[in-house]
C-alpha cells in the first residue's frame, strides 16, 4: 500500500530538511488509533467506562478524559454508531486535537472564544471545561460550517455557548478572557487520516494559508483582554503556517510574548528558521509534535500572553 502512494519532490525535498522523512512517511500512512473524549457534562469517566464494558481504553497522557479506544473481542471500529456517542456521552476526537483547549484552561464564568469552532471537538471540549457557566462564542466564517457545529453542541450538552457567523479577521474588540485560534491550514499532520491532503499540497497553498493565518492570529491577539492568553493551534507541520505566524505576532506587538507549555508528551524541537527567513527566538516554547513523536497526528500549539 505505502508503495503506491506518491509523494510530491518539493515535500519530500522540505520535509527531509525538517524531520526523520522515513519515519514520517511510515508514520503517516500508518493506521491512526482511534479516540474519544468523555464528556464530563452529561457523564464521568468512571461511569462511561462501566457503559462501555466490551472495550478498552488507554488513557491519554495529556488529557484526563481522553481515551484510546479498542473493542476487547473483535476488530470493531465504528466507534461513532455506539449509543453513548449518539447521546453525547462521548465524542469521537484525535488524541493530539484535545491538546488546545487543555492548555487553553478555560474556566467557569470567563467570556471565551473559539474563532474556528466547526465541527465542534474543541469548543465542546472549552464548554466541558467551563462547565456550561460563563459565555463561549463558538464562530466559524460560513452557514454551512455553522450546521455540524450547532448540532454537536446539541448533542454534547452545551448550554452556554453563542454561535456566529463571521470571518474571525472582524473580531478586534479585547473581550475576552480567553481565546482559541484553531487555524485553516494545509493539514500536513493528518495525512494518515486524509491521504488526499498529499494531492492538494503545494508550496503557494501554504503561503496562502499563512497570510490568513497572520491576520486570524493578530485578530485574535486584539480581542484578548490584557493580562489573557490565547491558544494558536494548527494541525500542521508546515514551519510557514506555525513558527512563521507566531514570529509575525511577536514582531508587530510588543505586549504578545509565549509561556512555555508543560504537558505529558513527547515533543520535538520547534523549527527557529526555515528557508533563510529566522524566527523569533521565543517560538522554542510553542509545542510542535510529528506523528511518529506519539503515534498521533501531527499539532502544533502555542501559548500567548497579553502582558
Amino acid at each position: 500500500m505505502q508503495e503506491k502512494i506518491k509523494f510530491k519532490d518539493k515535500f519530500i525535498e522540505r520535509y527531509s530538511q525538517l524531520t526523520d522523512f522515513e519515519q514520517f512517511k511510515e508514520t503517516s500512512l500508518s493506521f491512526l488509533r482511534r479516540s474519544i473524549r468523555v464528556n464530563t457534562l452529561k457523564m464521568s469517566v468512571a461511569e462511561l467506562k462501566k457503559r462501555l464494558g466490551d472495550w478498552k481504553l488507554d488513557q491519554v497522557p495529556w488529557c484526563k478524559e481522553g481515551f484510546w479506544i479498542k473493542h476487547a473481542t473483535t476488530d470493531r471500529r465504528d466507534i461513532g454508531n455506539l449509543a453513548e456517542h449518539s447521546l453525547g456521552y462521548i465524542y469521537v476526537q484525535e488524541a493530539a486535537s484535545m491538546i488546545p483547549p487543555v492548555v487553553l484552561e478555560p474556566k467557569p464564568g470567563e467570556v471565551v472564544l473559539d474563532m474556528c469552532a466547526s465541527p465542534g471537538s474543541k469548543a465542546t471540549q472549552i464548554a466541558q471545561y467551563m462547565k456550561n457557566k460563563g459565555i463561549l462564542v463558538a464562530n466559524d466564517y460560513r452557514g454551512m460550517r455553522i450546521k455540524p457545529l450547532g448540532i454537536n453542541m446539541q448533542r454534547m450538552g452545551v448550554s452556554n455557548t453563542i454561535l456566529t457567523i463571521s470571518e474571525g479577521r472582524f473580531f478586534t474588540k479585547p473581550v475576552f478572557d480567553c481565546i482559541l485560534v484553531d487555524a485553516p491550514c494545509s493539514g500536513t499532520g493528518t495525512i494518515r487520516k486524509s491521504l488526499k491532503t498529499l494531492l492538494l499540497w503545494n508550496p503557494n497553498m501554504i503561503r496562502r494559508l499563512a497570510a490568513t493565518q497572520k491576520q486570524l492570529i493578530a485578530a485574535g491577539f486584539e480581542s484578548l483582554k490584557p493580562g489573557r492568553t490565547m491558544v494558536y493551534s494548527t494541525c500542521s507541520c508546515e514551519p510557514e503556517e506555525n513558527e512563521a505566524v507566531v514570529s509575525h505576532l511577536l514582531e508587530k506587538y510588543d505586549n504578545a510574548t509565549i509561556e512555555k507549555i508543560k504537558l505529558n508528551i513527547k515533543t520535538s524541537n520547534p523549527i527557529t528558521e526555515f528557508e533563510n527567513k529566522i524566527f523569533d527566538s521565543r517560538v522554542k516554547d510553542c509545542l510542535r509534535i510529528w506523528p511518529q513523536d506519539n503515534d498521533t497526528e501531527g499539532f502544533f500549539v502555542a501559548k500567548i500572553r497579553k502582558i
